[in-house]
């Protein structure tokens, strides 16, 4: 793992856990996303519009074994989902802007049913610019909602009738490979969600992105 962003996640982490800490916690975390989200802008600069649709390590046990396109859109539907079906309480930053439209996807769910060549046809559906757009509007989303949170907002656990909403919007498949993800998100509580997915989820996708990246470079090793 990447040293900074590991240094981060883990003091955030620990400010956490404390009422006297927890505003340095909010600070660490929107920092660590900075540094994150600068990355995955790099993306944008430096990676074609062709490899970021490729998949390098097919056979691969990892999240490395996806696409860049798809592990972007993966990363934010979920945020999405999260922060404001879950936390918030308030409408999805997807529905709110028509952007499975603008962005041309023919999925509102996080894509955890795609396997293979699915995850490459829905990679080059995708309009990155609209993509990237996406992404930028559900980071300062979710930026407002924990700027937002008190530490005993963080206590506050999920409840039935939000698990029941989650599912009524359908934004995560039926198949087994999506459907415990309800079942997960369900059982924390506001801060379970802050360490996961709004940081180290973040930090483990880049992370195979880079991965995907440094393989698609001329002159890496097949």
């Amino acid at each position: 793992m990447n040293r900074e962003w590991s240094e981060l996640n883990r003091s955030m982490q620990l400010q956490l856990k404390k009422r006297e800490t927890f505003d340095a916690a909010i600070d660490t975390l929107l920092q660590l996303r900075s540094s994150l989200m600068e990355q995955m802008l790099l993306f944008r600069e430096t990676v074609s519009a062709e490899d970021f649709c490729a998949m390098p390590f097919p056979n691969a046990q990892g999240y490395h074994s996806k696409t860049i396109a798809y592990s972007l859109w993966h990363i934010f539907r979920i945020e999405d989902i999260t922060v404001h079906s879950l936390i918030a309480g308030d409408q999805q930053v997807l529905f709110a802007g028509d952007w499975q439209k603008r962005i041309g996807s023919p999925l509102i769910t996080t894509g955890n049913e795609l396997v293979g060549e699915q995850i490459v046809d829905f990679s080059r559906q995708l309009q990155l610019d609209e993509l990237y757009r996406y992404m930028a509007a559900v980071d300062s989303s979710t930026a407002q909602v924990l700027q937002s949170l008190s530490f005993e907002d963080t206590r506050v656990k999920m409840t039935e009738e939000k698990k029941r909403q989650l599912q009524a919007l359908e934004v995560v498949s039926e198949d087994e490979s999506a459907r415990w993800l309800i079942d997960y998100w369900s059982s924390k509580d506001v801060r379970g969600l802050i360490q996961m997915p709004l940081s180290r989820h973040w930090i483990m996708h880049v992370e195979a992105c880079l991965r995907i990246g440094s393989r698609l470079q001329p002159g890496a090793p097949a």
